[in-house]
């Protein structure tokens, strides 16, 4: 399998160039940023990219999604540091086949490698849990959203930001009593007993943001 490497820190390119070498890889080149990477993937034509998350210049996501707007054949394994939810989550829906944390131990990494060739996804346990609560989050998220009419989910907000009902009304140009008709609807439909269940449930599944 032929490999493009990109990570903006040679010693550990060097590292895993040498590693995958070892395993019968064959590195076919290295590149520090990910506009080096696309150049590479256009002269090589590799079937596996290995795409550190965060570089400088063009960052791992972004240069993935071109990788799959141009290439969509090409596999390509996110090898990173970045254990942050947001890097991952982008990453699995910008088309990546893998991610994979760069404290994994060698073997692992060579084996979660191997599995590609098997249709498998390059991806710990632990982080194959993460993405199944990511998306278990999002559809409940969804689910709550759409119990809720737009001008509740604007009422919902506001009580976020700690606004009265009287605030509430002024801010949306209705009459306290609407705002009193909204929340016992929002109450009832998110099944909670107050304003603070309502804002703290919302906060969770991310329908409201943290003022």
């Amino acid at each position: 399998m032929r490999v493009v490497l990109a990570d903006d820190h040679s010693l550990f390119r060097d590292g895993i160039a040498s590693l995958l070498e070892q395993a019968g890889y064959e590195v076919v080149a290295q590149a520090e940023d990910g506009q080096m990477a696309l150049d590479a993937i256009r002269l090589h034509k590799p079937d596996l990219v290995l795409l550190d998350v965060v570089m400088t210049g063009m960052d791992g996501v972004e240069t993935l999604q071109h990788i799959k707007a141009e290439w969509p054949q090409i596999k390509v394994v996110m090898l990173t540091v970045s254990d942050a939810d947001e890097h991952l989550f982008a990453s699995i829906r910008s088309g990546a086949n893998g991610y994979i944390l760069k404290g994994v131990k060698a073997n692992e990494f060579l084996e979660m490698l191997a599995g590609l060739e098997r249709g498998e996804a390059a991806i710990s346990r632990k982080t194959a849990a993460r993405l199944i609560s990511g998306f278990q989050a999002l559809t409940r998220q969804k689910e709550t959203r759409n119990k809720l009419s737009g001008r509740e989910l604007e009422t919902l907000r506001l009580m976020g930001h700690g606004l009265s009902n009287r605030a509430i009304a002024e801010q949306m140009f209705v009459s306290e009593n609407t705002i009193k008709y909204h929340i016992r609807n929002i109450l009832h439909k998110l099944e909670v007993q107050n304003r603070t269940e309502a804002v703290a449930l919302a906060l969770r599944e991310g329908l409201i943001e943290q003022k």
